[in-house]
């Protein structure tokens, strides 16, 4: 059995990392979405807030779960026994972006990064973007899995459900 991880921060997920996921589903026997805290961003969800969103929206998919990720991802891919690491592309940003990491996480784990091209219809979509537009009362529910939209707005608002 091949298993993958698909890491990032989720904060919030997005079509785009919806997309990336059930791309990753179809190469490998197993996918764990990697839910990470980002120690260069403030996050605007709490890790158990973004892996009970993810796990809600991956629910449809068979061999994909989430997990939270404590601590360096090379570590990580050893401990769920991962054959890649999967990280999804919007254009050539990202994979500026993403190299010197792919290149550090196969110097300290031995595991490649596997790049899938995104669709290009969800290329405009980014967490920072989305909380973005959320913070000024713009529409974000066609950005996102179905509930992620309230919690943006929740938290935006200081965690209050009203």
């Amino acid at each position: 059995m091949t298993t993958a991880v698909c890491p990032g921060s989720f904060d919030p997920l997005t079509l785009g990392h919806l997309d990336v996921v059930r791309r990753a589903s179809t190469m490998f026997d197993q996918v764990v979405v990697g839910v990470a805290r980002n120690s260069s961003k403030a996050s605007l969800l709490p890790v158990e807030e973004r892996v009970a969103l993810a796990r809600a929206a991956l629910s449809d998919l068979d061999g994909v779960r989430v997990e939270a990720v404590d601590g360096l991802l090379a570590d990580f891919v050893r401990t769920v026994g991962a054959v890649a690491v999967v990280k999804g592309l919007r254009g050539g940003a990202d994979f500026d972006a993403e190299l010197p990491m792919a290149l550090m996480n196969r110097h300290l784990s031995g595991v490649e990064t596997v790049f899938v091209v995104g669709d290009q219809a969800l290329a405009h979509i980014a967490s920072s973007l989305v909380k973005d537009i959320a913070r000024y009362g713009g529409p974000i529910d066609d950005l996102v899995p179905e509930g992620v939209a309230e919690a943006v707005r929740a938290a935006l608002r200081g965690g209050d459900a009203g």
